[in-house]
């Protein structure tokens, strides 16, 4: 069935009105729940077949953090979509007001290969949550991946609340040329100005979850070989490729060599001498990203690792020291298992440092000094991050996680989530037993004397 047909077919059943019964709502996670559950090993195959992800990694950072994620919504639903009551002034008496929040209607959302079923899905759950019917579409970088979430949809959800586009760029840019009420899309900066563009023309509201280069920084009063252990899981999860991992290191001048010998010795913990021949380590998506991240360790000051497997496209994890904005990885977001080391002398340096690449998605801070904590954390612009660890905020349903400035534009999880994919309506509803008649001309000093003691 062509895509407009899909869609004529949805609009028609959201006008209907029967996503917002909030039963049927849960009905639709608790098949979505049960369709994961079955497909299981089928998902973690095809996650396998486009990334190399070992059975656990996927179960860890996939489909655990997507079943979470509804099983939050299926016990607080309900709360989010109650109607709240608020304060009137006195100045409309006798009134009452209240909030009340309505789904948009028709939601595209567009997700990336990196975590191609936990991008996709955890959105959805959102915006099925709040009453939207949606359209998806998968990268088609991980085709296999993308082929197994149109087999879990149209199984086990019903196709007039979701359908699922499989396509390239031509179907991107077909897809961007129709009328959507939300657009939700995760990838690159390029693409999402992109979005926001072709958003722009039909005034449709837009989340974009983007990236950037996020910075770790690591200070002397902190536990260092924690914090090597700390750092080397949040970089070289999923071979890099992560929006949120640490992009570079800023390194106290004082600790450098000390903490480089720490990071190393936590690499051959976690990932052996030989990375390659790690059967869990993750390759790198296509030739094209692989090409693009070798081509930033040439000609630099590689310490430990950088050995590379074309044939099956993987990166050995690669600490590069000596580190300026000319090298080419500080030029752009990395997006692989490469981490330079920059360092800084006092807490001035690291914001002047940040500054070449404002609003990253994310910041790290390695240190027990809360003065330093609260200097950064005021001084600096970013989207969320953590105190002594790395890219775990974003686990935590109880906050919302998204970027500000080049990093993005709204957040989702959670309640923020169910709050993404809702316009809340302001209703002040009056009663008719009583009508002052102070706003009504003819205008006196009398009354200019009474509204403005009302409203002073």
């Amino acid at each position: 069935m062509e895509i407009r047909e899909k869609i004529k077919i949805q609009n028609k059943f959201f006008n209907r009105g029967k996503t917002l019964d909030i039963n049927f709502r849960i009905e639709l996670l608790k098949n979505l729940k049960m369709g994961i559950l079955k497909m299981e090993e089928e998902i973690c195959e095809a996650i396998k077949k486009d990334l190399g992800k070992s059975y656990y990694e996927s179960y860890m950072c996939e489909i655990g953090m997507v079943l979470t994620e509804i099983n939050y919504m299926i016990k607080h639903i309900k709360k989010f979509s109650k109607i709240k009551k608020v304060k009137t002034p006195i100045s409309q008496f006798y009134s009452k007001s209240y909030k009340v929040k309505v789904p948009y209607g028709l939601v595209l959302i567009m997700s990336p290969w990196n975590y191609p079923f936990m991008l996709t899905i955890s959105p959805l759950v959102d915006a099925i949550s709040a009453g939207n019917v949606c359209v998806v579409k998968p990268s088609a970088y991980s085709k296999y991946t993308g082929e197994v979430l149109k087999k879990l949809i149209e199984k086990y959800l019903p196709k007039e609340v979701v359908s699922v586009a499989i396509g390239g760029r031509e179907l991107n840019s077909f897809l961007l040329d129709l009328k959507y009420d939300y657009i939700f899309f995760t990838g690159s900066v390029s693409v999402g100005k992109l979005v926001m563009e072709k958003a722009s023309k039909n005034l449709t509201p837009v989340t974009l979850e983007l990236g950037g280069k996020s910075p770790c920084i690591v200070d002397e009063n902190t536990n260092l070989k924690l914090a090597a252990k700390r750092i080397v899981f949040g970089k070289f999860l999923n071979a890099g490729q992560t929006c949120v991992a640490p992009d570079y290191l800023i390194v106290k001048e004082n600790i450098k060599d000390n903490f480089i010998e720490l990071l190393k010795n936590e690499i051959s913990i976690q990932y052996g001498e030989e990375p390659l021949k790690n059967k869990d380590y993750v390759k790198i998506i296509n030739e094209k990203h692989f090409n693009r991240i070798v081509s930033m360790l040439k000609n630099e000051d590689i310490i430990w690792g950088g050995k590379v497997d074309r044939a099956n496209l993987r990166i050995e994890p690669a600490i590069i020291d000596n580190v300026t904005f000319e090298n080419a990885c500080m030029k752009e977001e990395i997006f692989g298992p490469i981490l330079p080391i920059m360092t800084f002398k006092t807490k001035e340096d690291i914001v002047e440092i940040i500054n070449h690449n404002k609003t990253p998605l994310a910041l790290y801070l390695f240190s027990d000094n809360k003065a330093l904590e609260d200097y950064i954390l005021s001084r600096v612009n970013f989207g969320g991050g953590c105190i002594n660890d790395t890219i775990v905020h974003l686990t935590n349903e109880y906050m919302g996680f998204g970027g500000v400035g080049n990093s993005g534009m709204g957040s989702y999880h959670g309640e923020y989530g169910f709050n993404t994919f809702s316009h809340e309506k302001s209703i002040l509803k009056r009663s008719n037993l009583i009508d002052i008649n102070l706003r009504y001309q003819p205008y006196t000093k009398k009354k200019e004397n009474l509204i403005k003691k009302i409203l002073k």
